[in-house]
């Protein structure tokens, strides 16, 4: 992303934020794993969005008054026996070219800097990104600073600005949704090369070993969350991720994946028969998906309530799989279809957003279409990425081949 993305996600930021307040927002550092290893380094998205660093234990606070706002960084010092070991760090200049912030200074200034900030009698707000997704989960650094300014400097009023950047972050820039369409080519390439792969006694994890080869050979080392690829029975774990199980002729590949491209993430899903020719109930299941997801591409438009758009699938999907005998009743579609699908897609692949409200453009969200007929043994998913637009919404994955037809013809090239 250019410069100008992050400068102007904090101007936005701003405009919500009275005078005499301070925000502080932190990159995070990598959890211990086992022994003296670490965790993969992973920034807060939040963080990213906000200043384009990725660099662990930086920090980021805005004194925001009346006279505007003045920004500085913290950034780990210049260590030359740290540096040797584990990388570069970053310069001043560096953080100042991904970031537009121009005050960068040592980590290890932060403490005294807050205090001289707080103590100043010039702010009476401070603002943290609380984002606790359980009760036990190990305490942030938000939290911790949260509790220490509560014994330190009980007059500033402590406030959770997770809410107003979930608003921020439910609509998505051009610059975002043209990310995105890279990502969705890496995508379709890693599924491709996993369809092209596909044959009966091929194992899981040599799906996925295609997979992350093809997006490895554009610059995308990791996938944007962990993949679910999984076949035969173990299609009916949603969140399969042991790899372990081999395909059988008359097996469907189920696969939930997704590349990122500059930390804007894709979740796609596909399912087709191991051996590349669907049976008759495997063509009959995934037509009421394949149906059922063109209806919500026909539809979505600005001004349809987001939590419909979970209820309005299954209604129809409903319909389709009465229509084949396997309900009576819609109060039996739980048997079939067990979740819905409707999360935001973006630096995040399940995005932390507003929730609420009406469809706008802007808006980024899975078309998700799970079914699971245990009685058949045929359990896939057809999940889709849907852009909302001045007049009704375009399916930014539908380069990757989702009819029936396309997935033949495609695996028909082996």
């Amino acid at each position: 992303m250019d410069q100008s993305f992050y400068t102007e996600n904090r101007k936005s930021l701003y405009g919500n934020i009275p005078a005499g307040s301070l925000i502080v927002l932190f990159a995070g550092r990598a959890p211990r794993k086992t022994a003296d290893e670490m965790y993969p380094f992973f920034a807060d998205r939040s963080f990213v969005y906000f200043t384009g660093i990725h660099q662990e234990e930086t920090v980021f606070l805005a004194a925001v008054s009346g006279d505007g706002v003045k920004e500085t960084l913290f950034l780990l010092p210049h260590d030359e026996h740290a540096e040797r070991w584990t990388g570069r760090r970053l310069s001043d200049a560096q953080a100042e070219a991904f970031s537009g912030i121009g005050d960068c200074r040592e980590l290890s200034g932060f403490a005294a800097y807050f205090r001289r900030l707080a103590l100043s009698g010039d702010y009476e707000n401070l603002y943290l990104d609380i984002d606790q997704l359980t009760a036990d989960e190990p305490g942030r650094d938000a939290m911790k600073l949260a509790a220490l300014a509560g014994e330190q400097f009980p007059f500033l009023v402590r406030k959770n600005l997770h809410p107003q950047i979930c608003s921020l972050r439910t609509i998505k820039k051009p610059c975002e949704i043209e990310a995105m369409k890279r990502a969705q080519l890496l995508t379709r390439d890693g599924i491709q090369a996993m369809m092209k792969a596909s044959r009966p006694g091929m194992y899981e994890y040599q799906y996925k070993a295609e997979f992350d080869y093809a997006l490895a050979q554009q610059g995308a080392l990791v996938p944007a969350f962990p993949s679910i690829i999984s076949v035969g029975q173990n299609n009916f774990c949603i969140h399969y991720h042991e790899y372990s199980g081999q395909a059988k002729d008359g097996d469907m590949v189920l696969n939930d994946v997704g590349a990122a491209w500059d930390d804007e993430c894709t979740d796609v899903s596909r399912g087709w028969p191991v051996n590349g020719r669907f049976d008759d109930r495997q063509r009959a299941l995934y037509e009421c998906a394949y149906q059922t997801s063109n209806h919500m591409f026909e539809i979505l438009k600005p001004g349809i309530p987001m939590k419909d758009v979970d209820r309005i699938a299954h209604d129809y999907c409903y319909e389709l799989l009465h229509d084949l005998g396997l309900v009576a009743r819609r109060e039996e579609l739980g048997r079939l279809m067990w979740h819905g699908g409707a999360h935001h897609v973006g630096l995040d692949v399940h995005d932390v957003v507003k929730y609420d409200g009406l469809l706008e453009p802007g808006y980024v969200f899975c078309v998700d279409i799970g079914i699971y007929c245990e009685d058949w043994g045929i359990g896939f998913r057809l999940e889709d990425n849907c852009h909302i637009t001045e007049n009704g919404c375009e399916n930014l994955s539908a380069v990757t081949p989702r009819s029936i037809e396309d997935i033949e013809a495609f695996m028909g090239r082996r």
